[in-house]
């Protein structure tokens, strides 16, 4: 067979395996597929994804609107309310910066506009690098008060005891190994992690020791695709990419970064799928103009009142 035949066959397989995960939700009035159609998503469908080797979405979201619209499409999986939102919503330098309470405060917001995705939230730096018990304690409260479902929690082996006990708890842990944004000054920066023969070795053994403590899933972020595919292979629970190459069980973007909103630096693995910086910056400028020409707005977006009572009025105030 030519490659040429080699390519669409494996383009047709590929379209086939697309259509029929579309058609399990059904398609809307508009054609799309319908998001109110999926069942919740749970633990147990995310792991029943794994084994059946469909590749799992994960997007963040940070308030309502983005939340919707996570929902609006049967095809995410989960909606992390992750603490990249202390950069692209709160201004701030660095993940370091975010409260538990302004985790909470946006973890509320996602909630309400949340349907199907199973929601995870991430632990914010400082609410759990301290005893096991006040993080206990943090995790329970953006557990109940930021009504997700499932917290996040940047760190290896270190962090083992803390999965343990939240796990013990009932509370879904994912771990998340590789490159850890909120140690990126210990890091020195926002570095690719596992190129030499140890740091690889000390990612797999993390993974490992973190499944073993009761993670869910676990995120593996900036690491080569060769070890993040062996990793996934290793472990039963879930994978989850951010740089980390297309062989690990699905994959996470941050909502700026996908949509094209977020004007600072831009990863390697960054695909921008959208350009709504663009379409924002066109829709302020013909806004402004309008006003400034005074064509905005004309009298079909104006109210009116009865002639002959606006005549009275003016009379009256003379």
């Amino acid at each position: 067979m030519t490659l040429h035949a080699l390519t669409k066959t494996a383009f047709r397989s590929s379209s086939t395996q697309i259509a029929r995960m579309m058609s399990v939700y059904g398609p809307s009035e508009s054609g799309h597929p319908s998001a109110s159609s999926r069942k919740k998503v749970t633990i147990q469908a995310l792991q029943s994804m794994k084994e059946k080797r469909t590749p799992m979405t994960m997007l963040t979201a940070y308030d309502y609107p983005s939340a919707l619209a996570c929902s609006s499409n049967p095809l995410i999986d989960i909606t992390l309310v992750g603490d990249s939102l202390a950069q692209v919503c709160l201004g701030y330098n660095s993940t370091t910066e975010l409260s538990l309470s302004e985790m909470i405060h946006h973890a509320r917001a996602v909630a309400r506009g949340t349907t199907h995705p199973f929601i995870v939230a991430d632990m914010p730096f400082g609410s759990y690098q301290i005893s096991i018990e006040d993080t206990a304690r943090n995790a329970v409260k953006l557990i109940q008060e930021g009504r997700v479902e499932g917290l996040k929690l940047e760190g290896g082996s270190e962090i083992r005891d803390t999965v343990r006990k939240l796990s013990g708890l009932g509370i879904p842990v994912m771990a998340h190994v590789g490159l850890l944004p909120q140690r990126h000054v210990a890091m020195s920066g926002y570095r690719v992690q596992g190129k030499d023969v140890d740091s690889a070795r000390r990612i797999i053994n993390d993974a490992l020791v973190l499944e073993e403590a009761g993670a869910f899933s676990i995120v593996l972020e900036a690491i080569p695709k060769e070890l993040a595919a062996y990793v996934t292979q290793r472990l039963r629970i879930p994978t989850i990419g951010i740089g980390a190459g297309s062989q690990t069980d699905g994959q996470v973007l941050v909502w700026g970064d996908m949509m094209g909103t977020w004007a600072g630096h831009k990863a390697k693995f960054v695909r921008r799928f959208g350009d709504l910086k663009t379409e924002r910056d066109s829709a302020i400028q013909k806004y402004a103009e309008a006003v400034k020409l005074r064509t905005f707005p004309d009298d079909s977006e104006s109210y009116t009142m009865d002639k002959m009572a606006w005549e009275e009025v003016s009379r009256t105030m003379e």
